[in-house]
Parts: structure tokens; sequence; C-alpha cells
């Protein structure tokens, strides 16, 4: 995929995708893309990969996602866990409290607490495992003007020494970011709450003597607070003042007296000041993700208040949610149709969570419970949900819920998990009891579709310790789970294999036999 580098090239370089913005949201997109073997271009205008801490949180939800896409282990061990909140007046600790709810692991939940990563880590670990899957970003360059036909959008991109590319590609994904020039250019409206005025100075800073047991917070006069959290990994905090009517100043002089006059610390307690920025509060929600081969991903799309750490976790799922669609289309023959549904999907999950940010925002509330995990997240209304089974308990688990892990055993003894069965581009076809499911009738082979039977006359699991049953039921029951780990389909076994063709037939354009 080589770029011309004469200064206006009429080379024209054609992709499936070409993304715009290399942040977590254009990265995680684009190493879902690759490893579905899509054609994708990331392009950024920054020279290098954004600085500062920014967004920390991975919540349990996204840590399966990351696991799905080959990161998490290297995220967790660039991360850790948050420290308990400090209470600071009068220059000492006054009380202790936990901001994150400690949740045990279960079976069915193996990651359930939140995982602090500074997001300049985090993007570094996505653009690492980018590469390993022979992805591209091209750095210092701009999305300047781009139109769409019928069957693909021409983009024009312009580099830093004004050398100017045309890419076509068959479609653009504006991962750009809230002030998304993609966005402004469809003219496609933002719609939200009025959150109040006011800003905020964000800092990444070296601090000498502050404990870094503590997530640490002061109070202060006019109803602002300052915090300082230590970052996992490094040797400094990333600190948050609250106290400004005007645009706060952040040159690292500022900065260092900022905290200084806000907190109990010593002029010469602070040190480096490694990044800084000023933050206003902003909610939105874009009117439409999609206008024709263009669609609005992250904060492109929505913007959400920091409060409840969800804006950059529900970012990566809307690049997951997009990434296999795109994949089913433009390597599996899916109808273009498929597309409508990731608005469809994931516009009410951002109008939701940004509702909740917006309330934990106002409210002041420091505690944060299992509700912002993100693992109730699901699509049980949606187009693309298929439930046949009656007479449900409530507490069943049901078409569009998140598939749960359970761990089990293969044929032969070996410990697994079926996330290990999930993992991979693929769907898979969870087929529970003696479900009598000939799979060479499916229309889709095994690069696309695998069966895995649990229980049986011949199981490729087994459910020794029940977990799987205590997961999904007792069976005999078929169900279809998405690339993404969501319950396309739940039928009782004795029609499945025609109700799993007609639920695939969306998914994969012409039915094709499966391969022996």
């Amino acid at each position: 995929m080589e770029l011309n580098n004469v200064k206006d090239s009429a080379r024209v370089t054609d992709v499936d995708v070409l993304v715009s913005g290399a942040g977590p949201t254009g990265l995680a997109l684009g190493i879902d893309l690759a490893r579905r073997g899509v054609r994708t271009l990331i392009v950024e205008r920054q020279d290098g990969l954004s600085l500062g801490a920014r967004g920390t949180g991975l919540q349990p939800r996204t840590q399966e996602v990351y696991e799905d896409l080959g990161l998490l282990d290297a995220a967790r061990a660039a991360g850790g866990s948050y420290p308990k909140m400090a209470l600071w007046e009068n220059g000492r600790i006054t009380g202790v409290h936990e901001m994150l709810e400690r949740v045990d692991p279960t079976p069915s939940v193996p990651h359930s607490n939140t995982v602090m990563l500074p997001q300049f880590r985090n993007v570094e670990l996505l653009h690492e495992r980018l590469w390993e899957l022979d992805g591209e970003v091209l750095f210092g360059t701009e999305l300047h003007t781009f139109s769409q036909d019928s069957d693909a959008v021409t983009a024009r991109l312009r580099g830093a020494d004004g050398t100017v590319r045309t890419v076509r590609a068959r479609y653009l994904v504006a991962a750009d970011g809230g002030r998304s020039t993609v966005r402004r250019a469809l003219g496609t409206k933002m719609g939200g709450p009025a959150l109040e005025p006011g800003a905020a100075l964000l800092a990444d800073v070296h601090i000498d003597g502050l404990d870094r047991d503590h997530w640490h917070r002061w109070p202060l006069a006019n109803g602002g607070f300052a915090m300082a959290l230590p970052l996992a990994g490094t040797d400094y905090f990333q600190t948050f003042v609250a106290a400004f009517t005007e645009e706060p100043d952040t040159a690292p002089e500022a900065v260092r007296a900022a905290l200084a006059r806000h907190t109990h610390l010593a002029a010469e307690q602070i040190g480096e000041v490694v990044w800084s920025s000023v933050y206003r509060p902003k909610a939105g929600m874009a009117d439409s993700y999609r206008e024709g081969r263009v669609f609005l991903a992250g904060d492109a799309a929505h913007i959400h208040s920091p409060a409840g750490g969800q804006g950059l976790n529900t970012s990566v799922q809307d690049a997951y949610n997009l990434g296999w669609k795109l994949g089913q289309v433009l390597r599996h023959g899916a109808p273009d149709a498929l597309l409508d549904s990731y608005e469809v999907e994931r516009r009410p999950i951002a109008a939701h969570i940004l509702q909740t940010s917006t309330r934990l925002h106002r409210s002041g509330e420091t505690r944060r419970g299992r509700d912002l995990h993100q693992l109730d997240i699901g699509y049980p209304d949606g187009p693309l949900t298929r439930e046949l089974r009656t007479d449900l308990d409530p507490d069943a688990l049901r078409a569009g819920d998140r598939a749960p892990d359970a761990p089990c055993h293969t044929a032969g003894g070996k410990p697994t998990r079926l996330f290990e069965a999930y993992r991979g581009p693929h769907f898979t076809v969870l087929a529970l009891g003696d479900t009598g499911l000939d799979a060479g009738t499916l229309p889709a082979g095994p690069d696309l579709l695998r069966v895995v039977r649990v229980g049986g006359p011949s199981p490729d699991l087994v459910d020794t310790d029940g977990h799987v049953r205590d997961a999904y039921g007792a069976g005999p029951t078929v169900f279809l789970i998405r690339p993404d780990g969501y319950v396309a389909l739940a039928a009782p076994a004795g029609n499945a294999a025609a109700e799993l063709s007609a639920a695939l037939a969306s998914y994969v354009g012409a039915a094709r036999p499966a391969a022996a």
C-alpha cells in the first residue's frame, strides 16, 4: 500500500477502510480489521501518538474486548489497580474510602474490576498490536477533504510538508475526536445536556513526598476540588484542579503554582510537568452515526463527562461493534444493510451512558459501582437479535445479552474456557446437549463459523463443574455467538439448523456450504 511522495500525487491508493484518527477508537478498529484481512489505512494529523494520561480506566467489558484482540496481558502488565481515595483537610488526611467498588471474579465474569492504564500507554499498546498484525498508521497526515459516491469515498490527505495524496476507500470511519473535522464536513449535528460552565487544569506531574498508596483529593473553598492520582506503571501523578472560571494557564510554572495554591503541597515538592491541558465539561451525541459510506465512532460520535470512566470504553466498543460488520461486508459478502445496525445498536448505548456520566458529573458523587463496568450492555431489541425460546426464567441468558465465560475442559481433559472458543474474528455456534446439529448444513465455512458442542454424544467441551450450565442453561439449546461476544440467536434444538442458516444468511451474503 505504497503512497507516492510527490507534492500533488495523481496516484490513487485503494483501501477497504480509511480511518481518520489514531486514538484508542481508531487503533482498536484497525486491529479488528487487520485480523480480518481488511485493507485499512489509519491517518493521524499529529506526528505521533497522543501524550497524557487522560482517560485511565479500562472497564471489565473492555478488558474482554482486549482479551479477544490479543491485548489484555500487555494491558494488565502495564497497568494496575486504583488505590483508595484519601480526603485532605488542613494538611492532613481526614478520611479514606474505596472510590471503585471491588468485585470478586466469577466463572462467568473473569475480569471483574477496573484496570488503571494511562491513555498514553494504552495507545502505545494498541499501536504495537496493530503493527504485529501488519496494520499501518500514517502520522503527520490529516484528512483534508473527502467526497463519496455510490462505490467509495475519495479522500485527499495532506502531510505536514504539504504533500497531497489521494486515497479511495470503500468506507471512511471518523475516529478523530470530539472536534471531528469529518463530522463537521458532513454537517452532522451534536445534541446533549448543557454542563455547567467552567474549566479545569489537567496535568501529569512528578511530585515528591506524596504517598502513592492513595488517590488524593482536596476540597476547595469555592466548591471545586483538586486531585492527584498515582499513575500505574509510572513515577508521576495525574493531577486535576477544578477551580477556574477562566482559561487556566498550562505552562509548567503555572501548573506547579496552581497545585501548590490549591493543595497542601509545597512548591518545591512539585517537579517536572510531563503533559498538561485544559478540560472543559462537554456532553453530546451525534444525530446520526452514518452518512452513506462514512461512519462516526468514539468521541466523534459522542462526548461524555469523564465522571464514571465511560468515554474511552464506549469508544473502543464502538470500534468493536463496527469492525466485525465491516469485515462481514468486505470479506464475506454480507449486504451493506448490515452496517446500518451499527447506529441502531450503539447510539442508544451512548445515550444511556451520556445520561449516566452527566448524572455523576452533576452530583459530585465519587463512589463507583458495578453498574459502570459495562457488562450489562446488550442488544436485546436489536435488528440482529433472535430469541426463539419461550417460557424462560426471568434470570435466564437471552439473545442480545453478553455471552458469559465458563471454565470447562476439552474432550481430552485439558482445562479451557468458553472465551477461548470465542476468541477470534469468527462466529461461534454453542450447542448444549444432544442437539443433533449437523455443521455441514450451515451456510458458512470454518474461517467464519466454528461449532462447539458441550455435552451430547460427541462433545468438544466437557462442562466438568457445571459452569456452562449455570451461565447458559441445561439445553438442549443452540446459541449463535457474534464475533463481538453477544448472543445473536438462541433456539431450542428442534429446528436449530434452519434457524441458524436463516440468521447466518444476513451475515454471509449468498449461502455457501461449510467446508468438510
